[in-house]
């Protein structure tokens, strides 16, 4: 039997993109040197099949030969998909214990707004599973956005366990960002209860909003130059971060995981 729970299965066309882009610029380099045709995992793509044809579009502009593989525990939602399923894509029914064929490794799992309706004490159990069916130098990205991809925060692991977790947000226009802390509504799992006074991405949130603050001046060039300006002064209060300003003007920050992990 799959394991696991049927998610409520919301998806939109372009949701995920800011997680896509990041994939591809964070993992690029794994994909380019790994083995031909590499795989990558949508799980719980949800009640249509939009994000894993948009994953695999996106990853085939880094590493032409890529393969996605969508995984849904739900059989109506991977019998609707399956007419979607070309070269290099395909979906099959299955959980957290990832039933590929020939019990294939992949590069890269995304789980996109799965763990948000389990309890918090599932989350690390969840991610050592899917961490332990990941190839050599493969990456799992776990995290949760909005219904059209405007604000988004995942972790990072790597087979031994969390790397990293990305702040990613629309800056500017309808919908756009009106300060850091609007991300808390969007933290993943392992996160979200833990934005509470003592909790280290609690002082983060409160630390970005208060960067974001000092940067007003910077507001009339525009609202990427503030989140530039602010998460500069992130840095130079010596939060770790793990990314540049190439990534910064995209609206996303990266922070070590070490920084923000819960205290327990």
């Amino acid at each position: 039997m799959p394991e696991g729970t049927v998610t409520r299965g919301t998806t939109n066309p372009n949701r995920l993109r800011r997680m896509d882009r990041w994939l591809g610029h964070a993992h690029g380099t794994a994909l380019r040197g790994a083995p031909p045709a590499p795989l990558a995992v949508d799980l719980g793509y949800g009640a249509a099949p939009w994000t894993a044809v948009e994953l695999l579009e996106r990853l085939r502009r880094v590493r032409p030969d890529v393969r996605v593989a969508g995984v849904e525990i739900d059989p109506e939602r991977v019998a609707a998909a399956l007419p979607y399923e070309r070269g290099g894509l395909s979906f099959v029914r299955g959980g957290f214990e990832l039933p590929l064929p020939g019990g294939e490794r992949p590069l890269l799992i995304r789980a996109a707004n799965v763990l948000r309706q389990y309890p918090e004490d599932r989350v690390r159990d969840v991610w050592e599973r899917l961490c332990g069916r990941l190839a050599p130098g493969g990456l799992l990205v776990e995290g949760t956005c909005d219904e059209l991809g405007r604000r988004h925060v995942w972790v990072a692991l790597g087979p031994e366990g969390p790397r990293t977790v990305t702040f990613a947000a629309r800056l500017g226009g309808p919908g756009g960002l009106g300060a850091p802390s609007d991300l808390a509504e969007r933290l993943p799992k392992a996160l979200i209860h833990r934005n509470v006074p003592g909790e280290p991405v609690h002082r983060f949130l409160r630390d970005f909003d208060r960067a974001w603050a000092t940067a007003a001046p910077y507001a009339p060039l525009g609202a990427r130059q503030r989140w530039v300006a602010a998460v500069r002064a992130l840095a130079a209060a010596g939060w770790p971060l793990a990314d540049d300003v190439r990534r910064w003007r995209q609206g996303e920050v990266t922070v070590r995981w070490a920084a923000l992990a819960p205290r327990d």
